[in-house]
C-alpha cells in the first residue's frame, strides 16, 4: 500500500461515499473513514491524510519516581535482611515469624503496585473530528425499588436520552429486575418528559443532562428564564406523580389505561417470579415518538427479564446478558454503553469521546472497550469514607491503560458488541467495522416486543456458553472485573478516559457499615477470581502482558491484605506488654531502613493524594478507611471466598441502598462518622481501637518508669498511629449522644474481649 495508513485502494481526486464508516473509492478501494472515522482532509497522489481523534501523553514525573521507587526498594530488601538475621533464639519467635511475614508480603505488594506508577498515560480526545457515528445501545439497569428509588432511576435515564448524538442512532433500554408496575410508570412518565427535555438541553447545551442533578445545580437565568422555568415546573409535577406512585406501591385503574403495556401486570408478579416483559416505550418511528419541536427522539425500552425462584437469575450479570440478546433483535448496535441506575450521565459529549477511542486510525480497531472512571456528586468536602478513589482515577488506571487498558468496573462502560460477545479479536477487525446496526421497521411494535420476550426468559441460556464464553460471566460478585480479563485475554484492548468534565456521576454511600458491605463484595469477588481458572496469570498466559497480569492482581488480593495488617495492628501492641521488641533500637543502624521507608512512604502517598486534587485531611481519611476496611471487610470477605471455594457458602450480591435517613445525611455532611449499627464489623473495630490503647498506655509507662524508649519506640510509635486514626471510634464509643453512635452492645464487648486478651497476654 503506498499510501499514508488506513488508506487500501484509492486514488487521486476519486469520488468518495461513505460506506459502512468507511470511504469508498471509484476503483473499489477502501479509504479509513471507518475504523477512524476522522476527517478526511485530502486525497491524492494515492495518499490520505487523517486527523487523529485520540491523543496520548506519558503523565509527567515518571523519571523522579522511578528514582524515588528504586531507593525505596534498596529500603526493603534491609528491611528483609535485617528480618531474617536478627531472628530471636528464644522469646518471641512468633511474633518476630509473623511480623517477618508481614513484612515480606508488603514489600511484593509494593512491588506489584510499581506496574501501575511506572509508566501512566492520559488520553484526551478530538471528537469535533468525527464524521461518522456508529450506533449505540444504552443499558440502564436496577434490581430494587426500594433500595433504588424510581426518582433515582429516571433522571439516569433520561441524561442519555440526552446525549449530544444523533438521536436515530441511540437507544436506551432499562432492565428492571424487580419487574416493578411502579418503575415501568415512572419510565412511561419519563418518556413524556423527554419530549420536552431533550429540546431545552440542545437548544442551551446542557451537558449535565440529569434534570435532577441540573436543577438542583443552577437556578434560572435572565437567559432562559421562560424555558427554565417550564421545564422545572415540568420536572416537578414528574417528581410528584412518580414519587406518589412510589409511596402507594402501585397506579390507579385509570393510569393503567394509559398504556397497554400495564396489561402485562395483570398477572400474580412479584418481584422474584414473573415472565419476561419488553414494552418500546418511544420507537422513533412514530408521530407519537418526536419531541415538542418535531425532532425524532431515541428509542426507549423497558425490560423486565423473566425471574423464577427455582432458576439462578444471575444478579446484574444475568440482567446485562437478557439485554444483550434483545437489543440484538431490536436496534443490534454496535457499541453497548453499561451504566448502573444511580448514575448518571455529567458530559453530554462522553459518546463522542468514547468514539474517538473506537475510530482511531492507529489504535481503535484493537479497542474493545471503552472505561470512563465512577465519581460521585455527593462526597463531603474532605471525602469522609474515602469513596472518591482519587489515586486510582487519577492514576493507577492509566497505569493499566498503559499496561494494555484498564478493568472494566461496572459503569461508564462503552463496548464493542463483538468483543462483549465473546469475538476474539483477529486480523479482520483490523479491515472493516461492525456492519451498520439492523432496526426492524416493517414490524410493529407489539410483534417486536413479543419475538424479544423469549429472548429475555430464564431457559434461554440453558446448555449454552452465556455467561462462560458469551456476554458478561457468571459465577462472581464482581462480574465487571472478570468479563473484562476475557474480553482482553481474547486479544482486544481497552482504553481509559478520564476528561476534566466528568463523564458519570453517581452517589457514594453514607455510612460507615453501608462502604464496609460494599467492599466486602468486591474483594470477596476479586479473591474469587483469583484463586480460579480465571486468575490473569493462568486466564491471561500468554495473551495480556505480564504487567497487566501484575495490574489485576495488585486489585485481587485486596482481602488477603487483612491478614499482614491485622498482624501489624495488634501483634506488636500485644508485645508491648511483654517488653518484647519487634524493632532495631533507636541507637541501631538498622533502623534508618525502616524510618525511611515508613516516612518516605507517607510522604510520596500524602503528595500524590493532594496532586490528584484530594486535601490533607482527605488524605488522613483514606489512611483510616484504608485500615477499617482491611480490618473489618477484607477479614471476612477472604474467610467468605475461601469457604465458598470449599463449598461451604455461596457468593452473594448485595445492593448498596440509596435512600439516606435525614439524620444520617446531615451528619454525613458535617464529616462525622456513621456507626449505629450493632454489626460484627464494628466489634472488631472497637477491639483493635482498644488493644492499642492499652498498649500505648503500658507502652509510655515503661518509657517513663523503666526508661527503655531505645528498643520500643516503633511499637509505641505505631501505637500512636493507630489510636489517631481510630478518635472517630472512640468518639462514637464514649463522647457522642446522637444516633450515629458506637452502639453500647458493640462497645461493651469489644472492650472486654480487648480487656481479657491483654490480661491473657500478660498472664502468659
Amino acid at each position: 500500500m503506498d499510501g499514508a495508513k488506513g488508506c487500501y485502494g484509492g486514488g487521486f481526486h476519486q469520488k468518495r461515499v461513505v460506506e459502512g464508516g468507511w470511504l469508498k473509492m471509484e476503483n473499489g478501494g477502501y479509504c479509513g473513514a471507518g475504523n477512524s472515522l476522522s476527517k478526511m482532509v485530502t486525497v491524492r497522489d494515492n495518499n490520505c491524510f487523517n486527523l487523529p481523534l485520540i491523543e496520548t501523553k506519558p503523565i509527567k514525573g515518571r523519571l523522579a519516581y522511578k528514582l524515588y521507587a528504586s531507593s525505596v526498594f534498596v529500603g526493603i530488601c534491609l528491611i528483609w535482611a535485617y528480618r531474617f538475621s536478627h531472628f530471636p533464639a528464644t522469646i518471641g519467635r512468633c511474633a518476630w515469624l509473623i511480623i517477618s511475614l508481614s513484612d515480606l508480603w508488603f514489600g511484593l505488594y509494593w512491588l506489584l503496585s510499581q506496574s501501575l506508577r511506572f509508566n501512566p498515560i492520559s488520553r484526551s480526545t478530538f471528537n469535533q473530528r468525527l464524521t461518522f457515528f456508529p450506533a449505540v445501545d444504552i443499558f440502564v439497569c436496577t434490581a430494587d425499588t426500594k433500595r433504588e428509588p424510581p426518582i433515582i432511576v429516571i433522571n439516569s435515564v433520561l441524561s442519555v436520552l440526552a446525549y449530544d448524538y444523533p438521536p436515530e442512532k441511540l437507544t436506551v433500554y432499562l432492565s428492571d429486575d424487580a419487574g416493578s408496575e411502579v418503575l415501568f410508570y415512572a419510565l412511561l412518565q419519563a418518556s413524556e418528559f423527554a419530549k420536552h427535555w431533550l429540546p431545552f438541553c440542545k437548544k442551551y447545551h446542557v451537558k449535565t443532562t440529569s434534570p435532577g442533578a441540573y436543577f438542583s445545580k443552577r437556578g434560572e437565568s435572565n437567559e432562559l428564564f421562560d424555558d427554565w422555568l417550564l421545564i422545572k415546573k415540568l420536572y416537578n409535577q414528574m417528581q410528584h406523580r412518580i414519587e406518589t406512585a412510589t409511596s402507594l406501591g402501585g397506579v390507579s385503574e385509570e393510569t393503567r389505561k394509559l398504556h397497554n403495556g400495564f396489561s402485562e401486570w395483570n398477572f400474580n408478579t412479584t418481584s422474584s417470579d414473573h415472565q419476561p416483559i419488553v414494552q418500546i416505550l418511544i420507537d422513533g418511528m412514530c408521530s407519537k415518538s418526536l419531541d415538542v419541536e418535531g425532532c425524532i427522539l431515541p428509542k426507549l425500552v423497558y425490560v423486565a427479564r423473566e425471574k423464577r425462584t427455582h432458576y439462578s437469575h444471575n444478579f446484574k450479570a444475568g440482567a446485562l446478558n437478557a439485554l444483550i440478546r434483545v437489543s440484538s433483535v431490536i436496534s443490534n448496535g454496535p457499541i453497548i454503553l453499561t451504566v448502573d441506575c444511580d448514575v448518571y450521565s455529567n458530559n453530554s459529549k462522553s459518546v463522542r469521546d468514547a468514539m474517538c477511542c473506537f475510530m482511531d486510525e492507529e489504535n481503535g480497531k484493537k479497542i474493545g472497550y471503552v472505561q470512563f472512571p465512577q465519581s460521585s456528586y455527593n462526597i463531603t468536602t474532605h471525602d469522609l469514607y474515602a469513596s472518591c478513589f482519587r489515586v486510582p482515577n487519577e492514576l493507577e488506571m492509566g497505569g493499566m491503560d498503559a499496561n494494555g487498558g484498564p478493568c472494566y468496573i461496572g459503569s461508564g462502560c462503552f463496548f464493542r458488541r463483538n468483543a462483549l460477545c465473546g469475538a476474539k479479536y483477529t486480523e479482520i477487525f483490523e479491515a472493516e467495522w461492525n456492519t451498520e446496526h439492523t432496526t426492524n421497521e416493517k414490524e410493529s411494535t407489539s410483534v417486536l416486543q413479543e419475538r424479544c420476550k423469549p429472548h429475555a426468559s430464564c431457559t434461554y441460556e440453558k446448555d449454552t456458553q452465556w455467561g462462560k464464553e458469551i456476554g458478561l460471566m457468571y459465577g462472581f460478585p464482581t462480574e465487571d472485573i472478570v468479563t473484562g480479563l476475557a474480553i482482553q485475554s481474547r486479544g482486544w484492548k481497552s482504553a481509559y478516559l478520564n476528561p476534566k468534565n466528568k463523564g458519570f456521576i453517581g452517589i457514594a454511600p453514607t455510612t460507615l457499615l453501608d462502604v464496609l458491605v460494599q467492599h466486602k463484595r468486591w474483594s470477596e469477588g476479586h479473591l474469587s477470581i483469583l484463586i480460579s481458572k480465571c486468575c490473569p496469570f493462568l486466564y491471561g498466559y500468554k495473551t495480556i502482558p505480564f504487567t497487566l497480569q501484575m495490574s489485576y492482581t495488585l486489585y485481587l488480593l485486596w482481602a488477603p491484605n487483612c491478614l499482614p495488617t491485622l498482624a501489624y495492628v495488634i501483634i506488636p501492641q500485644l508485645c508491648l506488654l511483654k517488653d518484647i521488641p519487634l524493632f532495631p533500637r533507636v541507637s541501631s543502624i538498622w533502623i534508618v531502613p525502616f524510618l525511611y521507608v515508613i516516612i518516605s512512604q507517607y510522604v510520596y502517598s500524602l503528595g500524590e493524594f493532594v496532586s490528584c486534587g484530594g486535601s490533607v485531611k482527605g488524605w488522613w481519611n483514606e489512611q483510616r478507611m484504608w485500615l477499617f476496611k482491611r480490618a473489618t471487610s477484607y477479614l471476612i470477605a477472604f474467610l467468605d471466598a475461601l469457604l465458598s471455594q470449599f463449598g461451604f457458602s455461596e457468593l452473594g450480591f448485595t445492593v448498596t441502598p440509596k435512600v439516606v435517613d435525614e439524620g444520617v445525611l446531615q451528619r454525613y455532611k458535617k464529616d462525622v462518622m456513621e456507626f449505629g449499627s450493632d454489626s460484627g464489623m464494628f466489634t472488631g473495630l472497637v477491639f483493635i481501637a482498644m488493644i492499642n490503647v492499652f498498649g500505648l498506655f503500658w507502652g509510655l509507662k515503661r518509657v517513663v518508669m523503666d526508661r527503655v524508649l531505645d528498643q520500643l519506640v516503633l511499637q509505641i510509635g505505631l501505637c500512636v498511629v493507630v489510636v489517631s486514626i481510630s478518635l472517630p471510634v472512640y468518639e462514637g464509643m464514649f463522647v457522642r449522644k446522637d444516633q450515629g453512635k458506637m452502639p453500647l452492645s458493640v462497645t461493651c464487648k469489644s472492650v472486654i474481649l480487648a480487656f481479657m486478651t491483654c490480661v491473657l497476654v500478660l498472664c502468659s
